[in-house]
């Protein structure tokens, strides 16, 4: 079974959780230490032979355009992550649009080849950001990797379906959706295999889940990083202890974890994964 690799290219201080303390008029007077972390992700990469999709700021492409020749030169999948990391059920549309052709423009212009795929900031398209699936759709986009079957206090879809599926936006149009992965127990639907989960769960549980999304539910299991999530070193930017602990547990672990992961299971980009499904279904999901 293929399962899809990811990449959130970011810095840590483009992060949601820190919108208060870290203003984006203020992001260039920062240390950015995305460029290091993504080259040792591509040397992890390139020692197990896969590639991955790397969604990229918009920002990071216009600051740091040396990261996206990188990832692109190593024949990885760059696709979007907007342009400044905003959330979008705190948009409007104009400004969403705004933001996603801005970004969008950058990356092509930066790799000569056509974006398909869209993961939002925080995985925010929720109940209330539906709208943003016909933006995406006019924009040009094929697929979108944003709406998290879970709960969770800034993002999710509790009733979005847990595996890929043809999802039918608001206006009429439809993208193919790459649900983040999670399992189910009992009524509720547990994230697993990415980000801060892929850190608080010992790798026991990332494995075992990763297994049963393979073999007995026979669906490919979607695994995503960003690049601060492998930066022990990365200076403290909060002051409160709860959301700096959310931030940086086990970040000493995030890239060893990662080697052992490549080493068990099968990866590939997000379209490769996508060339390998068949019959998906047709959802309209309601706000």
């Amino acid at each position: 079974m293929l399962n899809g690799l990811s990449v959130d290219v970011e810095d840590a201080f483009h992060a949601s959780a820190f919108e208060r303390e870290m203003p984006s008029s203020g992001w260039l007077e920062c240390e950015q230490r995305a460029a290091g972390n993504v080259d040792r992700l591509l040397e992890l990469f390139a020692r197990h032979g896969v590639r991955g999709t790397f969604f990229t700021l918009g920002w990071i492409a216009e600051h740091q355009p040396h990261v996206v020749r990188r990832i692109h030169a190593a024949g990885h999948e760059i696709a979007c992550h907007g342009y400044g990391h905003r959330l979008i059920y705190k948009q409007s549309p104009a400004a969403f649009r705004e933001d996603v052709t801005r970004a969008r423009t950058l990356l092509e212009d930066l790799t000569g080849a056509a974006i398909a795929g869209y993961r939002a900031p925080s995985y925010s398209i929720t109940p209330r950001s539906l709208w943003a699936l016909d933006v995406l759709a006019e924009a040009g986009f094929t697929y979108d990797s944003s709406i998290f079957p879970v709960q969770h206090d800034r993002y999710g879809f509790p009733g979005a379906p847990r595996f890929p599926y043809h999802v039918k936006c608001p206006g009429g149009a439809t993208l193919i959706e790459l649900p983040p992965s999670s399992l189910r127990m009992g009524r509720t639907n547990v994230p697993v295999a990415g980000g801060g989960y892929f850190r608080l769960y010992p790798f026991a549980v990332t494995r075992l889940a990763i297994a049963h999304l393979n073999t007995t539910e026979r669906q490919p299991a979607f695994v995503y990083v960003h690049p601060w999530e492998i930066d022990p070193e990365q200076p403290r930017l909060t002051p409160h202890a709860m959301k700096w602990w959310r931030h940086s547990v086990n970040l000493d672990r995030t890239l060893s974890r990662l080697d052992r992961l490549l080493g068990q299971f099968r990866f590939g980009t997000l379209q490769e994964v996508i060339d390998k499904q068949h019959h998906l279904s047709t959802v309209a999901l309601a706000a």
